[in-house]
């Protein structure tokens, strides 16, 4: 436990990076060899949008990093949050944080932003891509990255979460997050077994699916319970689920960096639609 407090407490940026790049890496040479879907596109092609998107969400972050520091210092200094009133110590400590870090920083935002139709016009650029790879991952408006880290901020506030943990929740998030948008072909029985815990590849191309209810389901990030718990668990077959957002299906306007960068800003696009006959 003291370890993983210290490593995480003094992480070096560069680990960090290479964490990133080297999920990505891996998930990537992982979908050449077992790919669930085989995809038209031009692979690189693809990739090069959503890693701008990367990028702008890396920048966001490093930018506005300080208010995640200066949240952490304030909860330790005054002993405020569930971590420091709650009589949890050890691995009880850790589990807790990171559960509620996760479903206040990642489940509740990622509810809201489908809810609150301003945060859904920027959300929409994550939905929108109509290949979903592990590339997938970060394609998120700069604005969506500033109040998804505005609510990991509240969560620490909430939680009282020290520095080393939050840089183990993000962590874990960045790798979850990669491997349940990765286009890879997991043994169903090894899939569900994990599911039971962790948001997997065939729980979250559910939510990636182009019409409603689907769209509105499987919110988890690192977590899978808390759909089951909140009711937003859905499941459906690999081979009927079609990526994208019925609304928003011209690809004139979801490959293009400059079209998906004014997205928020204009007319108002409608969650996706849910015609009966068309269940799953």
């Amino acid at each position: 436990m003291d370890t993983v407090v210290h490593y995480f407490e003094t992480i070096p940026s560069l680990h960090r990076t290479l964490i990133l790049v080297g999920g990505l890496t891996f998930f990537w040479l992982l979908e050449s060899f077992i790919p669930l879907f085989s995809f038209s596109y031009k692979k690189w092609k693809h990739a090069s949008l959503n890693i701008f998107f990367t990028f702008t969400t890396i920048v966001v972050n490093f930018v506005l990093a300080f208010l995640v520091v200066w949240a952490c210092d304030f909860t330790t200094e005054h002993k405020f949050g569930l971590l420091h009133w709650l009589p949890l110590d050890g691995w009880f400590f850790l589990i807790f944080g990171l559960l509620f870090l996760d479903l206040i920083g990642a489940y509740f935002i990622h509810w809201l932003e489908h809810k609150v139709k301003w945060m859904w016009q920027f959300h929409i650029i994550h939905h929108s891509d109509k290949e979903i790879d592990t590339t997938s991952a970060n394609r998120h408006h700069p604005g969506e990255s500033i109040f998804r880290l505005a609510f990991t901020i509240l969560a620490v506030l909430l939680i009282g979460a020290p520095i080393w943990l939050v840089f183990l929740y993000q962590t874990m998030s960045v790798v979850l997050t990669q491997f349940n948008h990765a286009n890879i072909k997991m043994a169903p029985w090894l899939d569900r077994t994990l599911q039971w815990v962790f948001v997997t590849p065939d729980m979250h191309r559910v939510h990636h699916h182009y019409r409603m209810p689907y769209t509105d389901s499987n919110y988890g990030n690192i977590f899978s319970f808390w759909d089951r718990i909140f009711g937003t668990f859905m499941s459906a077959p690999n081979e009927k689920l079609i990526y994208g957002v019925d609304t928003m299906m011209d690809s004139v306007k979801t490959d293009s960096i400059m079209e998906l960068l004014k997205k928020p800003f204009t007319k108002y696009i409608p969650s996706p639609q849910y015609p009966e006959e068309e269940k799953l």
